[in-house]
């Protein structure tokens, strides 16, 4: 496809004219995933695609840490011709003990219906450093289907995730986003900006928030105001609320990315709003900053 990269959150979706580059996308868990993004049809290519990403906080489904934890993680994905892929990613925190907190590796298929409707099946497999602090550790393992549509006004991509190992979670996300490139360059003939507003919804169980309490001591210390007397709940208090399948999040992405024919830089703004908070985590709206560079190889 004509470019490599455009970042949704914890998903989202995106059109394209002209001839297009395959790329990835940032989802919900936080794994460059494949995107096919062009509003043409073109042939499918053998490729590799390598980035680095910095964030300014680690978001899982619309929950954070109550520590802020600013990270840079590392990507390659390989593309077939045939529409399969696999992909490999490192997480580091910075400022945390491991030298590495997080290694993924995963695999799908991208299909394409029509010139308006794509989507992607995958698997992904997240191991953990012990001392890790990323508030997802409690899942190993994610199975994720997304599908996206293109109305030409907008795109809606639905995406659903079933999330597996020491907690079970299922997530639904649904996107609305409008692309627009410039019709002028930069340097050369070869470069364009691109811009892909969108507005993401997160609904979903949250156990992996219960887990992630009874292993971490961030809530020792902690009141909750919604507690007679501001005495803190142990995370059991909120099991029940945990398994029921809620609205979770509601966030706003601006993404400004600079194209060139093998690489994109790009920069995103988030504004996330939290809704059903499970109480000992105190997550309240947040603004997110993430800054990355993909490069093709085809």
């Amino acid at each position: 496809m004509r470019y490599l990269i455009t970042l949704i959150v914890i998903v989202a979706g995106s059109p394209l004219s002209g001839l297009a580059y395959t790329g990835a996308g940032l989802n919900a868990t936080g794994i460059y995933v494949l995107t096919d993004t062009g509003k043409t049809a073109s042939p499918k290519k053998q490729s590799v695609s390598a980035g680095i990403n910095y964030g300014t906080n680690a978001s899982f489904f619309g929950r954070t840490s109550p520590i802020k934890y600013p990270y840079l993680t590392g990507d390659v994905i390989y593309n077939t011709k045939f529409g399969l892929f696999v992909y490999g990613s490192a997480w580091k925190v910075i400022d945390s003990p491991p030298a590495f907190d997080e290694f993924d590796f995963g695999g799908g298929f991208s299909y394409k219906l029509n010139s308006d409707i794509k989507g992607t099946i995958s698997y992904t497999h997240f191991m953990f450093n012990d001392q890790a602090q990323i508030i997802k550790s409690a899942s190993s393992n994610d199975i994720n289907f997304k599908n996206s549509f293109d109305w030409h006004l907008l795109k809606t991509s639905v995406t659903m995730d079933y999330l597996f190992g020491k907690s079970n979670d299922f997530f639904l996300t649904i996107s609305h986003s409008h692309y627009f490139e410039s019709n002028f360059n930069i340097f050369d003939e070869k470069d364009y900006l691109t811009f892909e507003p969108s507005f993401n919804m997160i609904f979903g169980t949250q156990n992996f928030v219960e887990y992630f309490s009874y292993q971490h001591s961030f809530f020792d210390d902690r009141d909750d105001p919604n507690k007679p007397h501001g005495k803190q709940p142990l995370p059991n208090d909120y099991a029940v609320k945990n398994t029921q399948f809620n609205d979770l999040n509601y966030n706003f992405r601006l993404p400004l990315a600079y194209n060139r024919p093998h690489y994109t830089i790009e920069a995103a703004y988030k504004y996330s709003i939290p809704v059903n908070v499970q109480g000992s985590l105190f997550n309240s709206n947040e603004s997110f900053f993430n800054l990355t560079f993909y490069y093709l190889f085809y």
